[in-house]
């Protein structure tokens, strides 16, 4: 990570690590996509320059030079946000809030400072999987959340009802692989021993009021694949430009 062409915004090594990565340059970005991480990332699994996209930096990298291949004359940035400590896949904390919530005020305050740093880009969140818990729980603290996009791929649920229980004018976006096993994962939201279980409502489900768009044939792990349809649409949502919407 110490190479001289890699551009962190912030770095912390202790414990399971922290680190916010810019790919591209922000002070000339129009168009600025945030990917959130979900369970299992860690430094051990950020990525080196040029890994493969199935690690957050290798995401970030795919997403960027989607970016650039679909909008050449534009001017785009990707950051790469491991600034909370996501919970393991196996675990119970990858069952409850607790870790969104310490992210989100994280991810609130990633936002204030590109929004200061490129007051006219549009800036996008990209939230994967557990993500998508971080995401909504900071776009339903009271302030609302000054993005352009929210968009909930691989999800589990947000902790909300629908879509429009999240205090923000983003346009919010829902989309999930056809090989994705997190459809397998049942949508719930229940109080137990005063804490409170589960995410709620599938987010690409009709009641919940977010505009889906084609994830292909994803499978969870895959959103990010070169030359896939959801890297495709996604690159577009994070242009400010309309994706596929799904088959059927």
């Amino acid at each position: 990570m110490g190479t001289p062409e890699r551009q962190f915004l912030s770095f912390d090594g202790r414990g399971s690590g922290r680190a916010v990565e810019v790919l591209g340059d922000l002070r000339t970005a129009d168009r600025v996509a945030v990917l959130v991480p979900g369970s299992d990332t860690s430094l051990d699994t950020f990525g080196p320059s040029g890994t493969a996209y199935k690690t957050l930096r290798g995401s970030a990298q795919a997403v960027h030079e989607e970016m650039r291949r679909s909008a050449p004359r534009g001017h785009s940035a990707v950051v790469a946000w491991l600034g909370y400590q996501p919970p393991r896949t196996v675990s119970t904390d990858v069952l409850t809030t607790g870790r969104a919530d310490e992210g989100a005020t994280e991810l609130r305050r990633l936002v204030s400072e590109l929004r200061a740093a490129t007051p006219s880009a549009q800036v996008s969140l990209l939230c994967h999987s557990y993500g998508s818990v971080v995401c909504g729980r900071a776009a339903n603290q009271a302030g609302g959340l000054q993005v352009a996009n929210i968009v909930l791929y691989g999800s589990p649920g947000t902790s909300v009802d629908s879509a429009a229980q999240l205090h923000t004018t983003a346009r919010i976006w829902a989309a999930r692989g056809a090989q994705d096993w997190i459809k397998n994962v049942p949508n719930m939201l229940l109080g137990v021993l005063g804490t409170t279980v589960g995410f709620g409502p599938d987010p690409v489900s009709r009641g919940f009021g977010a505009q889906t768009f084609d994830a292909g044939d994803a499978r969870h792990s895959d959103y990010h694949r070169p030359g896939s349809r959801s890297l495709h649409n996604l690159a577009l949502i994070a242009l400010g430009r309309t994706p596929k919407v799904p088959h059927g």
